[in-house]
């Protein structure tokens, strides 16, 4: 971090450049926009386009994606389950999200009927569900994604959770820092759950069907129905859109007030001085590890809730009220 910067959220930024150190001799002394001396890594502009980074780790996140999920896919193409712990992680991961998040919420039932007993789905299919390997959605996807109604909305929720996953994972590295900390990456995020929410619901109630769906069926006297509905469906078009932007305000929020919170309890060493630094280096290294490793858990848990309320969204997109 720049010494002496007056930029309070300086470590949640996003900069064209990764910080370093000296002690490590990876980097470059330079100048930043801020007038600031810092040692690192400047990122260059491809056809007049300045990388930053930000959208470096997001790549680096969809790679990390990308190759673990190939890996462990080309491992279940042979019928056998995935050996090691480092697959199994995954794959439980992946069916936890499966079986626990998307089947359950979203149903078996065709528009709605069974909307809201997404558990008694998954009691019912318990059984299957234990034997069916991974296999049936990564391996041979165009084969046996279908085994569920629910299974044709994995990809995107599947993507969605480990993509979140990677990027908060990748701020406990040092030097490198959480996308998901930065407004702009939750907001683009959000509206691409936005975009895949009007894309399943079309494609399940039909182009006038989905907006027309906003508003539940009322039993009302003509007069007082037309006076209501389009009261009613401004308020649930209003409400579609501030849903997905809590979306991005809470995994945003919540990934830069941990790492926040870090760097203030780490802060307190370099305000000490005398007799009080040896007091406050202990005491900031030791609540830095316990909020590490809460920001550990916090990492996972918001990526859950980004695919389990994405799920919500889409749930209610594709039943109908």
């Amino acid at each position: 971090m720049a010494s002496g910067h007056e930029d309070t959220f300086h470590h949640v930024r996003d900069f064209p450049y990764f910080e370093t150190s000296e002690t490590i001799g990876i980097g470059m002394e330079f100048t930043n926009k801020y007038g600031d001396r810092v040692f690192g890594l400047p990122l260059p502009e491809i056809l007049g386009f300045q990388l930053t980074k930000f959208m470096v780790l997001q790549v680096v996140a969809g790679l990390l994606v990308l190759v673990i999920f190939r890996g462990l896919s080309s491992r279940l193409k042979s019928g056998e389950p995935a050996k090691g712990r480092w697959w199994n992680f995954w794959e439980m991961l992946a069916l936890f999200i499966r079986d626990e998040v998307v089947r359950p919420t979203i149903g078996d039932g065709h528009h709605g009927d069974d909307h809201g007993h997404g558990h008694d789905d998954a009691a019912t299919h318990a059984a299957d569900d234990e034997t069916e390997p991974m296999r049936s959605a990564v391996a041979m996807p165009h084969a046996t994604l279908g085994s569920h109604p629910a299974d044709k909305y994995l990809p995107f929720i599947w993507t969605s959770f480990f993509f979140v996953l990677f990027c908060n994972l990748l701020g406990a590295v040092p030097w490198l820092g959480s996308a998901t900390a930065e407004i702009n990456v939750t907001g683009a995020m959000a509206i691409v759950a936005f975009g895949a929410v009007l894309i399943y619901g079309t494609a399940e109630m039909g182009p006038a069907g989905f907006w027309k769906n906003l508003v539940p069926g009322m039993d009302l006297p003509g007069p007082l129905k037309m006076v209501l509905v389009p009261m009613i469906w401004v308020i649930e078009f209003g409400g579609l859109l501030i849903k997905h932007g809590v979306l991005a305000v809470r995994l945003f929020a919540n990934i830069m007030a941990g790492h926040t919170v870090i760097a203030v309890i780490l802060g307190f060493i370099t305000m000490a001085h005398g007799a009080l630094y040896w007091m406050v280096l202990p005491s900031s290294i030791l609540g830095q590890v316990a909020i590490g490793m809460l920001e550990l858990f916090v990492a996972f848990l918001q990526a859950y809730i980004f695919a389990f309320l994405a799920t919500l969204f889409i749930g209610a997109a594709i039943h109908e009220h």
